[in-house]
Formats: C-alpha cells, structure tokens, sequence
C-alpha cells in the first residue's frame, strides 16, 4: 500500500454537463415541488425560484422522480438532465399552511433496531414530527434525529439513553399533492396585502431578477381548460410592457375529455380552449426511458437550447430538431406511434405541435396562427409590418425566400412594428 506524504490531487467526473445559457427562452414554471425534503418547506411556496442547475433546483425546491405529484420534477429532469440548458424559474404552489395541501399521520407504534426507526410515510415535513419514547416526549437534535431516505420513508436515529427503547410513537403531518387544485396554479392577488399567488406571480419576474418570461408552462396542468386559459391570458401585457409564449398540452385521458387516438385531437384542443396566438398546443405526452414527461415540459428546453445555438436570439423554432425522448405516450404508458401522414394531416394541419421518429424523434412542425411571433415564416406575416429597429433578430437579406430551413420568426422582446408611412 502506498505511503502519501504531501499534496495529493484526486478528481472526480462531472455529474452533469455544465449547461448552455439562454435567456431568450426563458422557461418560467408553475406545479408543485417536493418541498418536504427542505429544511424550510414555507419559504418555498410561491416564490420563484431561479435556477442555473440541477444542484440549485434541489435546493430551493427538492427533486423526485415522482412527475404525478411533482409536476416541476419534470422541468428540472428535462432541462438540466436531458437538455443541459439554463437558466429557469419554478413557483411551487404547494402550501404547507394549507389544510387541504397535508394530511395528518396519526400516531402510532413503530419498532426500533440498533436505534434506528424507519417510519414509512410519504412527503412527511420534518418539522411536523412528534415522536415520543411511551409516554415521553424526545426532542429533535437532542434525542434523535430524522431524514428523508431515498425510498420516501424517514429515518429516525435515536440518540443516547433513548436509543435503548425498543419502539416508539411517532405522529406527523405529510403534504397532500392531491389537495392542490387549478385554481391554486392559477393564483390570484391578495387585495388587502398585494400578495400573488399561482400564474399571478409572472409579473414579478422582470423586476426581480432583470429576466424576461419567454415560455410559460404548468406541465402536468396546462391540460385543464382553466389552467390553459389563465396561461394564455398571462402571455401579453407583462408588466404593461413584454409578452411570452406558453406550450399547452392537450390532455390524452380521453375520460376527461382528451384525446387518446390522434383523431380526436382537433376536438379535444377545441375544447380545451388553445386559441391564443401565442400558444402552441402539444400532443401526446412524452419518455425517456421509464419517464413519462407532460410534452411542454420536453419542448421548451428544446426551444431554449436552440436559441442558446443561435446566440441566444429567438429566431428559429423547435421544428425538426431532435427531441432527446426514447417515445411519445399517452399519460397511462400506451405508445403512440405516429407517421409523417398522420402529424402532418390531423394534427400539424389543425395547429398541434407533435413528434415523429424520422431516424430519431424529433419535434414536428411547430405550425401555429400566422400572427404568432416566434414561428411564422416571413412569407405568413402581414407585409405591412417591420421588424423593430432594436430587434437582434437577422435581416431578410439573411433569409431565403421558399427555404423551409430559413424561417423568418421574431422574439417576443422584440414585437414588429408598424411602418410610420
């Protein structure tokens, strides 16, 4: 064995690409977050969260691989993990003040080995916890010590005499994902203290952190027509001056009144009410591997990447590029496997955002109303209108007039305006 005396250097491989920056498709985010896992769930309830990776999501909101009741998870997954883009902002609703956001463990024996208790209860919030040896009470940090495991269940370590007990009762509070609704993603304002709540929050974004909203998303709950209204509604006049985009899913549980087969997709987006021109609708959902992702949670690091591709200037969509996904599925796990013929004809013709596996899947014309900002085509805008003189975006001397992979799109920081003669 080798005797070291001195300096020694041992380096470890990065976990995780350092990502691409992008500003121009700024992903802002509303669902729910694991905040069980902080050491202070109520600081974490909507307020945004400005994140530039992986390790910064985890600790101002928590991760888990649960996308159901997790819906940011899914955001942080696809950005940092599959996309390696940045950076994004997250506003978790779930609210442990709220009765209807936790539910009550009742108390209960659970055994103890060598000190050690595995209590088995979900999303419990530490700070809740009540664990008594009979009848007497311990107290955290003197009498034990508890964590979340990586299976859900918390780890109670008992200290000094009460390690010898050989049960103990334990009750607590968990959070209670199922008792959000979409009126808590949606939010509203406090008028007696100004305080916003939900999709409200978008207008504090510029003058908090000097960043425009270019995508706003609630994966996992833009499929409800309240959800998708408030979004659109939210995608001009931020702040009486920037407008965003949002990427609608349209929902394939056809029990409440999605689309499980691509006909029914046109019917199921009609109802749904995606009729913004600066919403784009998506179907089906999406995976990798085992995941199953809501598809604007996959589609907009992949719209931010593109535009980090271009010097972060929003001038080319998501079309046609490769969407990093293993299928696209509906939300109990069924394939859906689609041809050209059918994105094209049923779904891009009636201004649905799809995928296809054309040697790889990619995302498949992002074809939307011709006012739409970022993706219509030069040939599809008014002629009367002119780009801002402060827009970044390319001259037509740039773009090759009936070249599909030329296509003439503006930011939406930079809206055109109206020739003064």
């Amino acid at each position: 064995m080798a005797y070291d005396h001195g300096i020694g250097v041992v380096e470890n491989s990065t976990s995780l690409t350092t990502p691409v920056e992008s500003s121009a498709g700024l992903q802002v985010i509303f669902g729910t977050a694991p905040i069980h896992l902080l050491k202070d769930p109520a600081a974490a309830v909507n307020k945004p969260v400005l994140c530039y990776s992986f390790a910064e999501c985890q600790q101002g909101l928590g991760y888990s691989d649960d996308f159901k009741d997790f819906s940011l998870c899914q955001s942080m997954d696809a950005s940092f993990r599959v996309f390696s883009v940045a950076p994004v902002i997250l506003v978790n609703v779930l609210d442990p003040g709220k009765e209807s956001h936790t539910t009550a463990n009742e108390e209960a024996d659970f055994p103890a080995a060598d000190g050690v208790v595995r209590y088995d209860k979900p999303f419990v919030l530490l700070n809740t916890l009540s664990v008594k040896n009979g009848d007497t009470p311990l107290t955290e940090g003197e009498d034990y010590l508890a964590e979340h495991a990586e299976d859900g269940s918390v780890t109670i370590t008992l200290l000094d005499e009460a390690a010898e007990a050989e049960t103990v009762k334990i009750a607590s509070k968990s959070l209670n994902p199922a008792g959000v609704t979409n009126a808590d993603i949606v939010g509203g304002v406090d008028v007696e203290t100004g305080a916003e709540t939900g999709i409200e929050m978008v207008r504090r974004i510029y003058p908090k952190f000097g960043l425009t909203a270019g995508i706003l998303l609630a994966p996992g709950w833009s499929q409800d027509p309240v959800v998708t209204a408030a979004l659109q509604a939210k995608t001009e006049g931020i702040g009486g001056v920037f407008r965003a985009q949002t990427y609608i899913d349209i929902s394939t549980d056809k029990a409440s009144g999605g689309a499980a087969v691509y006909t029914e997709v046109k019917a199921a987006k009609e109802k749904q009410g995606v009729t913004s021109a600066f919403a784009a609708a998506l179907w089906p959902m999406v995976a990798v591997g085992s995941k199953v992702y809501a598809f604007s949670a996959m589609l907009a690091p992949l719209t931010a990447y593109v535009d980090a591709s271009h010097g972060d200037v929003p001038y080319d969509g998501p079309s046609n590029k490769d969407l990093r996904i293993t299928g696209t599925v509906l939300h109990d796990g069924t394939e859906v496997l689609l041809d050209q013929q059918q994105a094209n004809d049923l779904l891009n013709a009636n201004g649905v955002i799809t995928a296809i596996n054309a040697n790889g899947w990619k995302a498949w014309r992002t074809s939307r109303p011709p006012t739409c900002a970022r993706w219509a085509r030069w040939s599809k805008r008014p002629t009367a209108w002119t780009p801002s003189p402060k827009c970044p975006c390319p001259t037509p001397s740039t773009w090759r007039p009936g070249s599909p992979a030329s296509p003439w799109n503006f930011s939406s920081r930079c809206p055109p305006v109206r020739p003064s003669s």
